[in-house]
């Protein structure tokens, strides 16, 4: 296993790790560990934006949804002068 050391860290997010650590019923250190590798798990995605957008709302199509008929015409901006 290797050992990480990170300095400099700011107060404010030590104090915030540290009540989360204890919330979860951990170390600060297993907190952390937890924290990076929830984050870094599954980072690889292959399939691009596009493709995780459509996975994502694919369900949606299925209920049959229609955009209602557009009744009038498109205006022309205006902005004050």
């Amino acid at each position: 296993m290797a050992t990480l050391t990170i300095r400099n860290l700011d107060d404010q997010v030590k104090a915030l790790l540290r009540v989360e650590a204890a919330r979860h019923g951990r170390s600060m250190e297993e907190e952390v560990r937890v924290i990076l590798q929830n984050a870094l798990v599954g980072t690889a995605n292959t399939a691009g934006f596009g493709s995780r957008v459509h996975q994502r709302f694919a369900s949606l199509a299925d209920e049959g949804l229609s955009l209602p008929d557009r009744t009038e015409q498109p205006r022309v901006a205006e902005f004050p002068e």
